[in-house]
């Protein structure tokens, strides 16, 4: 979506690649990052913020062109077309900027003439899928107390009748013949499944959680020896891990049942979609992130600095499933009951922690954003 241009106050006074002292001091220390593209699509500058957003150095796409980096067609050359011809400041929304060098979506760009280099364009990138991402966390947050305030009904309504059924199942079961009593058995196993979709359900309680310092990479290494010992059998495993980071601040049983839910997903979305391009594969990362604050309400905001990502090389997530992912009882499997990506997202959000995923043919990641230990809350 473009606007409408805006009038010409949106002229850049020098090119920025000439700018020296405290005017590059201060492009640098924008969080956004600032592109100078020239006439002929040449790279003249970009700022500090564009080394992470492009993936690059500046050293290094200070030598490049932008088709380099994406292709022709991209709606980013026509915005720049726009701005060459009407002299003015332009601005898109929702832009993707999509290549095999680089792949963002939802962003917002604007597009400014530089005054005293004729065809030259500055452009400003706005990304806000981590808005995105927050604005997600309170719609799960919100579900899953839709979740516990049902569970909380089931556990008291229907698990008493439960119990009376299966007894009564279990009677008949020595009182009938043969054929009658596969039916008293399929009765019980029924009743047992209903059970423990109950019990699932109430682990969406609001209990609080006992947290204290997790090692996370052995949490992963025995998510790990787990799948590779069961569903995970035949897929391989890729460990990318930072062996420096800080303990997490959290529950390791409840980290190692979203971990091994989430490691499930990605072996079963591998199973049967291999196109013979590359082996079924299963990446699991660490990192250290320090810019991702959340804020907590009463002034108080809270650093997620811990990344653990989950990535595998399956067909990617359809577009349509993506937005709804975490929503509780939307499942794409045939036995799938919907509450698994809809408990991770409860359990990470207790922890205080950020769950986003990003999907794209031949790539599907997850990545948890955690807080980790301080001295405030007891490190050693």
């Amino acid at each position: 979506m473009r606007d409408s241009p805006i009038p010409a106050s949106g002229h850049v006074p020098c090119a920025p690649e000439n700018v020296t002292g405290n005017g590059r001091v201060i492009l640098d220390s924008l969080a956004l990052p600032v592109m100078v593209v020239r006439a002929d699509n040449s790279i003249g500058y970009v700022n500090s913020a564009a080394e992470p957003f492009f993936g690059m150095s500046r050293g290094h796409l200070a030598q490049m062109r932008l088709t380099d980096i994406l292709p022709q067609d991209n709606p980013l050359f026509l915005l720049m077309e726009q701005v060459r011809a009407q002299d003015h400041t332009v601005v898109e929304h929702e832009v993707t900027l999509e290549s095999p060098r680089l792949y963002r979506t939802g962003v917002t760009v604007q597009g400014a003439p530089v005054t005293e280099e004729p065809g030259a364009v500055v452009l400003t990138f706005h990304d806000f899928s981590a808005v995105r991402v927050l604005d997600r966390q309170l719609t799960f947050r919100s579900a899953a107390r839709s979740v516990a305030g049902m569970a909380a009904i089931l556990a008291h309504e229907v698990k008493n009748p439960l119990s009376g059924i299966r007894g009564a199942a279990q009677l008949l079961e020595t009182s009938v013949g043969e054929s009658d009593r596969e039916l008293a058995v399929l009765i019980q196993d029924e009743v047992n499944r209903i059970r423990d979709l109950v019990d699932r359900m109430d682990m969406f309680s609001d209990r609080p959680i006992e947290r204290r310092p997790v090692n996370i990479h052995r949490v992963l290494e025995h998510v790990r020896m787990l799948a590779q010992q069961g569903f995970a059998a035949d897929i391989r495993f890729q460990e990318v891990y930072d062996p420096s980071l800080p303990p997490v601040w959290g529950n390791r049983d409840q980290l190692v049942q979203v971990l091994l839910n989430l490691v499930k997903n990605a072996a079963e979305a591998l199973h049967g979609h291999a196109d013979g391009a590359a082996p079924p594969e299963i990446t699991l990362t660490t990192g250290y992130r320090p810019g991702i604050w959340v804020s907590t309400g009463g002034g108080q905001r809270v650093q997620l600095p811990l990344l653990v990502s989950v990535r595998d090389n399956g067909p990617g997530i359809a577009e349509n499933i993506r937005p709804h992912l975490f929503e509780p009882f939307l499942t794409t499997k045939p036995t799938g009951s919907g509450l698994g990506l809809a408990l991770a997202g409860k359990i990470v959000g207790d922890h205080g922690g950020v769950i986003e995923v990003e999907s794209q043919p031949g790539c599907t990641e997850v990545l948890l954003h955690l807080p980790v230990v301080t001295e405030e809350r007891g490190a050693p």
